[in-house]
């Protein structure tokens, strides 16, 4: 029997489709957003791993993403669109928590830190209920301070000052290290444009 290539049209409208590993995935259309994978012959809700969200990179098309935005809300579409190889976990975390949306589209580069916060702050199980609630007692301050990031305005400004969101995963950890050093936060606030290579150059510096 011959099977069909995961990355064609599901039977749920304006579904995307992708494999990791061999295995099927879809995510639903907005609003309900479900995540899903494919078990024998159904789909079931799952919750994807990083490297199966990254996987959505390799297999789909601009023209696969725009058929899917042209039905989600602008502020969706427009915080999805400053994304490129990093837009289906920049989907997954505003799927999990909304509440978060306005706040990541004003900075943008926090959305890597939120997405892979199963690995960076817990035990590799993801928290996504702890996460809203975080944000909705103590604001976007506190979800700062949740990811193990500084929780001040000099962090966010940095982060407002990344020239691409899609944050080498890679670069995350060392990253979030670097923003505890006055000295390495005095030269960061001071760019206007940072680039992963200068960011990088920061956090190598400061482990040298």
């Amino acid at each position: 029997m011959k099977h069909k290539n995961p990355s064609q049209k599901c039977l749920v409208p304006l579904a995307l489709a992708w494999s990791h590993a061999g295995v099927p995935w879809r995510v639903t259309a907005w609003p309900e957003t479900r995540f899903e994978r494919l078990f024998g012959d159904e789909w079931i809700p799952a919750e994807p791993s990083e490297s199966a969200l990254a996987s959505a990179a390799q297999t789909l098309s601009a023209r696969d993403w725009a058929a899917y935005l042209d039905f989600t809300p602008a502020e969706v579409r427009a915080f999805l669109a400053q994304f490129n190889l990093a837009r289906m976990p920049a989907l997954f975390v505003v799927a999990r928590c909304p509440t978060l949306l306005a706040d990541l589209a004003e900075t943008p580069a926090l959305t890597p830190f939120v997405a892979a916060h199963a690995n960076l702050v817990a035990d590799g199980t993801p928290h996504w209920a702890a996460l809203t609630a975080v944000h909705e007692r103590q604001g976007i301050y506190g979800v700062l301070q949740w990811l193990g990031l500084p929780g001040s305005r000099q962090t966010l400004s940095i982060l407002r000052h990344v020239a691409a969101p899609d944050l080498p995963r890679k670069l995350l950890e060392p990253l979030r290290s670097t923003l505890w050093e006055p000295e390495a936060i005095w030269r960061l606030s001071r760019e206007p444009v940072l680039t992963d290579a200068r960011l990088s150059s920061a956090c190598h510096a400061l482990a040298a």
